[in-house]
C-alpha cells in the first residue's frame, strides 16, 4: 500500500510540474499516449493536379515533400463526386446512399429531364455521429477550419463536435476569393487580403493556442481550388509566363493550387515551431475529381491526371483522389499503397490512430492501419457509389462498382450499363459490358443489392419530361437559367 500511495503522489506531482513546463515540452509529454490529428481536404482538386502525381505544369513543393515523407495512395477515392455527400461520407464513416445525403446542399433542380432526381435533406444527419464527436470523447480538441457546406444554421460544425469553427456554413463555394467575406466566424477584410491566405493565418492561430494543451483533431477544409477562379495577380503571371500565354493549363488554376500548397507549407513549418510536429499525423485528399470543363465549354480545368470525366460523375475522372497520409514513425517515407481505398475510411482510421474503438456504428468504412503500416491487405475487394442526381458539370443518375480491376457504371436514364478494366484501362475509353456479360451481370446484381441494403433512394420516371427544355434548371432560390448563364454553380 505506501508503494502504491508513493506512486499516486509523485503522478500527482507530474501532472503539477506538467502545467508549468513550456509548451513544446509539455505538447512532448502530452503527446506520448495519443498524436494530434490533421485532416488536410482540398476542394475540387483532380487526380493529376499535383507533381507527386506526375503533373509538370502546377508548381506543389510542399505537397510534393510530403509525399516523400508518407505514403501516397495512387487507389484512393471519394465517397461521391460532389462535394457535400463526400465530405459527410468521410466525417460519419457512412455512405452517401445510407445517410440519403447523396447531393451537393442543396442542390440543383432540372424540371424537365428524364428522371426525378432521389430526394436529399438539406443538412447532415443530427443523429449521424462525426469524427469530431468521436475524437472529443476520446480527450481531443477539435476545430473546423474552411468549407463545411452540409447545413447552415443548427446544423455547423459546432452542432457536430468542432469546439472552433471558423468559415464553415452552408457556403459551397465563396462569392469571391477576396475579401470582404462573410462566412460564419470569418467577416469583413479587404479586397487585398484572398481567403486561402487568411483561412492559413487562422490555422497558424488556432495550432498556436491548441499545441500543448492535450491532442487536437484540426480539420483545415480549404475552399480552393472551386470556382470561381481567381488568384493573386503576380502568382497567375507567373503561371502566364510558364504556359506561354496560353489558357491552358490555366494559369489561374494552377496558381490557386499553388496557394493551397503554400498553405500546407505554412500549415507544417507551424507545427514544427509548435514542437508537435513528430506527433501529428497529415491526412491530405480532396472531396471529389476537378471540374473537367468550365461551364460545359471547351475551356478545362483540372486534366484529372488523363482520367475519364471529373466532378460530377461517376468515371475515375470524378472520384478517384490524391491522397497522402504523413505518420510519424509508422507510414514509411516515400512508400506507394496501390490498394484501393475510399472516404468512408477515414472515421475508422482516424479512430485507430487515435486509440479509440467507440467508433459510431453502422459504419461503411474500414480501419487502414495495416496498409499504413505496410503488414496486411484490406480485407476488402468491393467499393460502391450511388449518385442518384444531375450535376451541374453534365453527370447523369448512376451508380457504380469496382471490385477488383474491373468496374461498372449504371446509367439510370436508359438502364444501360458500361463495363471497364482499370488495370488494363485507367481511362476507362474500352467498354467491355458486352464482350464480358457475365462479369457485367455479376457486378451489376451485387451493386443492386448493396442499395437495397443500404436503403438508398432511387429517382423515379418525370411525368414532365420535355427534351427540349432538358438543360433548363432551377436553383434554391426558384430562379431558371440555361447552363451557358452566369449564375451560382456548386
Amino acid at each position: 500500500m505506501a508503494h502504491n500511495r508513493r506512486q499516486f503522489l509523485g503522478d500527482l506531482a507530474g501532472i503539477a510540474g506538467l502545467a508549468m513546463l513550456p509548451n513544446t515540452l509539455r505538447a512532448a509529454a502530452n503527446a506520448v499516449t495519443k498524436p494530434n490529428i490533421v485532416l488536410f481536404l482540398i476542394d475540387d482538386m483532380g487526380w493529376g493536379d499535383l507533381g507527386c502525381y506526375g503533373n509538370t505544369f502546377n508548381e506543389t513543393p510542399h505537397i510534393d515533400r510530403l509525399a516523400r515523407e508518407s505514403m501516397r495512395f495512387t487507389n484512393a477515392y471519394a465517397g461521391a463526386p460532389v462535394c457535400s455527400p463526400s465530405r459527410a461520407a468521410l466525417l460519419t464513416g457512412k455512405t452517401p446512399a445510407r445517410l440519403h445525403l447523396t447531393q451537393w446542399l442543396p442542390g440543383t433542380i432540372y424540371p424537365h429531364k428524364k428522371l426525378r432526381e432521389a430526394p436529399t435533406p438539406l443538412h447532415l444527419d443530427p443523429h449521424a455521429p462525426t469524427m469530431a464527436q468521436m475524437l472529443k470523447v476520446a480527450g481531443y480538441q477539435t476545430a473546423a477550419i474552411g468549407k463545411w457546406h452540409l447545413g447552415g444554421e443548427g446544423y455547423l460544425p459546432e452542432d457536430f463536435g468542432f469546439d472552433v469553427n471558423i468559415a464553415g456554413d452552408a457556403h459551397g463555394h465563396p462569392p469571391s476569393y477576396f475579401g470582404p467575406f462573410g462566412f460564419h466566424h470569418l467577416t469583413g477584410y479587404t479586397k487585398k487580403d484572398y481567403l486561402t491566405d487568411v483561412l492559413t493565418d487562422k490555422m497558424e492561430g488556432y495550432l498556436q493556442q491548441a499545441a500543448g494543451n492535450g491532442p487536437f483533431f484540426l480539420y483545415m477544409a480549404e475552399y480552393a481550388v472551386h470556382i470561381p477562379l481567381q488568384a493573386r495577380r503576380e502568382m497567375i503571371e507567373k503561371y502566364r509566363r510558364k504556359n506561354g500565354g496560353k489558357d491552358e493549363p490555366d494559369p489561374v488554376y494552377a496558381a490557386m493550387i499553388e496557394s493551397v500548397d503554400m498553405s500546407l507549407g505554412r500549415l507544417r513549418a507551424a507545427l514544427e515551431r509548435a514542437g508537435v510536429a513528430n506527433n501529428t499525423v497529415i491526412l491530405l485528399t480532396s472531396d471529389n475529381g476537378g471540374v473537367g470543363f468550365q461551364g460545359r465549354s471547351l475551356h478545362r480545368i483540372s486534366g484529372n491526371g488523363g482520367l475519364h470525366g471529373g466532378k460530377g460523375y461517376l468515371y475515375e475522372g470524378g472520384i478517384r483522389e490524391p491522397m497522402l497520409v504523413h505518420w510519424p514513425g509508422v507510414t514509411r517515407p516515400g512508400s506507394v499503397c496501390n490498394t484501393p481505398v475510399i472516404g468512408m475510411d477515414f472515421l475508422p482510421t482516424i479512430a485507430g490512430i487515435a486509440g479509440t474503438s467507440a467508433i459510431p456504428q453502422p459504419c461503411d468504412g474500414l480501419d487502414i492501419d495495416g496498409l499504413l503500416r505496410g503488414e496486411k491487405p484490406l480485407d476488402r475487394e468491393t467499393l460502391y457509389w450511388h449518385y442518384p442526381h444531375y450535376s451541374d458539370q453534365g453527370g447523369t443518375p448512376s451508380g457504380a462498382i469496382r471490385e477488383g480491376d474491373w468496374k461498372l457504371i449504371e446509367f439510370f436514364e436508359d438502364d444501360h450499363v458500361e463495363l471497364y478494366n482499370l488495370a488494363l484501362d485507367p481511362g476507362e475509353q474500352y467498354d467491355f459490358a458486352s464482350s464480358f456479360a457475365p462479369t457485367a451481370q455479376h457486378l451489376r446484381a451485387k451493386l443492386r443489392d448493396w442499395r437495397r441494403n443500404q436503403g438508398a433512394a432511387m429517382p423515379q420516371p418525370n411525368p414532365d419530361w420535355e427534351p427540349r427544355l432538358a438543360e433548363l434548371r432551377q436553383g434554391p432560390a426558384g430562379c431558371s437559367w440555361l447552363p451557358s448563364a452566369n449564375c451560382r454553380e456548386d
